[in-house]
């Protein structure tokens, strides 16, 4: 039996859920299908988590105007959501006169585009904001921040969900087709899907679901960043993001220092194009210079400091040949009636989510008549951050409602039995190793689930019944145990 809808939205990243969302505040019935079994499984996963201040792109663009709206739509947004955001700043940093005049171009651009609070530092003052850094210049922007970007993702999804938009995950699209009043959407689950206006924000999939309906104009080229995870040993290390001067030509904005919201400190992205949408493979070449650019970039750096490494890919619109960066397309099409494209969304496409999704409500509302609805929930329930971060009396009220807040589950993490629970009930039922993970932050700390992973898969198997056949890591595919042994 063929669903109707008045908005299909195609992906489950962070532009997708920020969409959806925003369009859950109306009288309207929309939907979001993904091909993975949770939202934020890709590229919105698998970056840096940086709040850009919309130094980096042309006055005029999609990017730069898109990037500084988001910018300041976040803290409210964050506010609502329950997620933590720290607008801590950068220093990008100048190493030769080349770097210092590119510095002096990123602050003109910046404040063309609207950016507040540039400024050009010299060393004395560079080592006032973080000290040991390297360079002979650098730019402060103090608006850029720190976010955790699949918690951003999960939040937003949740969000829509209890206002009412559905989600279909595990549910790859396979075929469109277009009468020219509206759309059928067909997926690989069996799911036949009809909607008025249809939204690709497919990401590194943009581009084939795009020929699903005609429009050829667009290749995505995939380019993967590699990054290593240092342990919280060295929280407090830095103060702010240091970024280096950008170079011309690359894909990239050079391998950098980042704090996370959760204390770790990531080094990278490399960037280097693949032939797949899917390739997030590690490399030992790549892994070897991220380290020993950490070794430069803190001296106090040991072998045991590093605890993981990860790849993301970026969807971008230039070829190996030429690399830059194009800007977004978001566009409604003529030539496709209803069917809104977004393509080439890559950095700073985190921190742009939530005015992209201001900007596609403003073409569906082109489309379909678009009324609020006075139930809408902007806030979503919980607390900001994690157990172990609350203060102790906290703690003890909370153990006091409920004993399983005082059992631990993740040692490394103080991940408690309660937070397990809620990650594996999640509201979008996430089911995967992946979804209990991002959700409760078990197993992503030094020993990376030595210690609470067989914990985790006793509790799927005594409270909810896991057979060995079902426990997966992330997809299809992913089983953790192939079978029985004695």
């Amino acid at each position: 039996m063929k669903k109707q809808y008045d908005v299909l939205i195609i992906g489950a990243g962070v532009v997708g859920n920020a969409i959806a969302r925003e369009l859950s505040r109306y009288k309207i019935n929309a939907a979001v299908v993904e091909k993975d079994l949770d939202v934020s499984t890709g590229t919105s996963s698998r970056n840096s988590g940086v709040i850009h201040s919309g130094i980096h792109y042309k006055p005029g663009t999609l990017r730069a105007r898109l990037n500084v709206r988001g910018n300041a739509l976040m803290t409210d947004l964050c506010r609502d959501l329950k997620v933590k955001i720290q607008y801590i700043g950068k220093l990008t940093v100048a190493q030769d006169d080349i770097d210092v005049e590119t510095l002096h171009s990123l602050k003109q651009q910046g404040e063309a585009n609207g950016v507040p609070g540039l400024e050009i530092l010299d060393k004395d003052q560079m080592q006032k904001i973080q000290p040991g850094v390297g360079g002979i210049r650098a730019l402060h922007s103090p608006t850029t921040g720190i976010i955790c970007p699949y918690g951003l993702t999960i939040a937003l999804a949740e969000n829509a969900q209890a206002n009412g938009v559905d989600f279909y995950l595990g549910n790859e699209v396979n075929n469109i087709v277009s009468n020219g009043q509206g759309f059928t959407v067909k997926t690989s689950a069996g799911e036949s899907l009809s909607a008025s206006v249809v939204v690709n924000a497919a990401g590194l999939y943009s581009d084939h679901i795009a020929r699903m309906v005609g429009i050829s104009d667009y290749s995505i080229y995939p380019c993967r960043g590699e990054y290593l995870i240092l342990d919280k040993r060295l929280e407090g290390s830095l103060n702010v993001l240091v970024y280096p001067a950008p170079r011309k030509g690359g894909a990239g904005l050079g391998i950098h220092l980042t704090n996370t919201v959760d204390g770790n400190i990531l080094i990278g992205p490399s960037n280097e194009y693949v032939n797949e949408a899917d390739d997030y493979a590690c490399t030992a070449q790549i892994i070897d210079t991220l380290k020993k650019e950490g070794h430069e970039l803190l001296p106090g750096l040991s072998t045991s400091d590093f605890i993981r490494n990860f790849s993301g890919l970026r969807p971008k619109q230039t070829p190996p040949e030429i690399k830059g960066f194009k800007d977004f397309v978001i566009e409604s099409r003529d030539d496709v009636p209803g069917f809104i494209n977004l393509v080439g969304i890559e950095s700073p496409g985190l921190t742009c989510s939530p005015a992209i999704g201001l900007m596609v409500r403003d073409m569906v509302a082109e489309k379909i008549p678009l009324e609020e609805k006075p139930s809408f929930i902007s806030e979503r329930p919980g607390i900001v951050g994690f157990f172990n971060e609350l203060r102790p009396e906290e703690q003890a009220d909370l153990v006091a409602k409920d004993p399983d807040y005082g059992e631990i589950v993740c040692r490394c993490e103080q991940v408690t039995k309660k937070e397990v629970l809620d990650a594996i009930q999640n509201p979008l039922g996430a089911k995967t190793i992946g979804a209990i993970k991002y959700r409760s932050r078990a197993m992503m700390g030094r020993c990376q689930g030595g210690f609470c992973l067989p914990r985790i898969v006793q509790i799927l198997q005594k409270d909810f019944g896991y057979r060995p056949e079902d426990y997966l890591l992330s997809n299809a595919g992913s089983q953790l145990f192939t079978g029985r042994v004695r």
